[in-house]
């Protein structure tokens, strides 16, 4: 059995060199893309985890190996189907893989976790924060560039650079809150402080971030000193839930629902309108589902590896919701396209920053956030998940106090 021929068969990939450890080879040499499957340990991690999961460990743990563009490898790795092998094959290959994983046997990478506790429990949502942000800030830089901004951009242009994206991000969000000199904003799940300090820095805003990771709080209130910005912005270690103050003008939320989970989101929406002084608004930025007949739960590379306990819903779910808390929607949009340019553009820092990254977090979880940001990219490329950002108001009686037509277009 020629491994190489049986991997190009079953993913229909005609523009992928394979290679194996048995000497197998099939495709084309000069194929952009190459994948190895280097060892046996490649496919009992395939055999014993069938899909992503699978896929994943054995990528993570450096047995199975893309050389070449990672999202073009990817998009031929995730159309893996027995279908396309003659059924005596397709039987040859199944008791193979069964010999190999009973010869071979693996154990998941540590780099996996299985958080403790209740779901979406305070202290559980801080172990799920801890692990995906607490890793290193520098490796965090290394990715997303100065800006810091760890959510979709909005790109101006096709041509535009990542940080001009991202300041437009920041300044799309501000003009939908309608921000102005003397207003107060609070920014939920505020990362390393890039709404807060924007909108300090550029409308005079006093703006208050919450995170639950120490180390973005840390990196946030440094910048936030060194930018003069003090006067204005503070960033906390804080939970949403344990904000104390209200009364606010807009509240902002970018990226973070995600983490909240669908059976907390009510109390979610709940907790930002009471936040919210009459005529305040809400922006809330974050992925979804493309409809609301999937499952919230996100699959198992996500979960294990990346975002523990994430959960995506439907755009119609979230908007009903804003409606049924009090909230009155006044804009909605999807921009799916935009965070495919912005993890291209996480993707390719990463790349010009792999020697320092590996030194820094270690080769496995480097590894973890090469596939991680090629198969993100991939799933928004796909419409598998898009990114909405939905605009409510807290009623000043009936009134909105919003203009008649959107005035943050131009």
């Amino acid at each position: 059995m020629r491994l190489a021929s049986i991997f190009q068969r079953i993913t229909g990939g005609s523009d992928v060199r394979f290679q194996a450890y048995d000497g197998s080879t099939a495709g084309p040499v000069s194929a952009p893309v190459s994948i190895d499957v280097r060892t046996p340990e490649a496919l009992s991690y395939l055999a014993s985890a069938p899909g992503e999961l699978g896929l994943a460990r054995a990528y993570v743990t450096g047995h199975l190996e893309i050389l070449g563009d990672v999202h073009a490898g990817l998009s031929q790795l995730s159309e893996f189907s027995l279908r396309e092998l003659p059924w005596l094959q397709r039987v040859e290959l199944l008791r193979f893989l069964g010999r190999i994983r009973l010869s071979h046997k693996v154990a998941p990478p540590p780099q996996e976790t299985r958080l403790r506790g209740l779901r979406h429990s305070k202290a559980r949502d801080q172990q799920a924060i801890a692990h995906h942000y607490d890793v290193s800030n520098q490796f965090y830089e290394w990715i997303l560039g100065p800006s810091m901004a760890y959510t979709c951009a909005v790109y101006p242009s096709s041509d535009s650079t990542l940080e001009e994206a991202q300041f437009a991000k920041h300044d799309l969000v501000a003009r939908k809150l309608g921000l102005r000199s003397g207003m107060k904003l609070l920014d939920v799940g505020c990362g390393w402080g890039g709404m807060v300090m924007h909108a300090a820095r550029e409308y005079g805003v006093r703006a208050i971030g919450v995170t639950l990771s120490r180390n973005q709080a840390e990196w946030a209130q440094k910048a936030i000193v060194e930018a003069g910005l003090s006067d204005l912005a503070e960033v906390r270690h804080l939970d949403y839930r344990d904000v104390r103050e209200t009364g606010f003008d807009a509240v902002s939320s970018i990226g973070l629902t995600e983490h909240i989970g669908k059976a907390k989101l009510p109390g979610y929406f709940s907790a930002l309108y009471r936040k919210l002084k009459p005529g305040g608004r809400l922006l809330n930025h974050c992925i979804t589902r493309p409809d609301n007949k999937q499952r919230a739960l996100s699959g198992p590379f996500i979960d294990r590896y990346v975002f523990p306990d994430g959960e995506l819903v439907g755009p119609g779910h979230l908007v009903s919701l804003m409606h049924d808390t009090g909230f009155e929607v006044r804009h909605e949009e999807n921009i799916r396209e935009h965070y495919s340019l912005t993890l291209a553009a996480w993707s390719r820092n990463l790349d010009a920053h792999w020697d320092e990254a590996v030194e820094d977090v270690g080769e496995a979880r480097a590894r973890v956030w090469r596939l991680y940001l090629a198969a993100s990219r991939l799933g928004f490329d796909r419409n598998n998940i898009q990114l909405h950002q939905v605009l409510g108001v807290k009623l000043d009686g009936t009134t909105s106090h919003m203009p008649l037509r959107p005035d943050w277009l131009s």
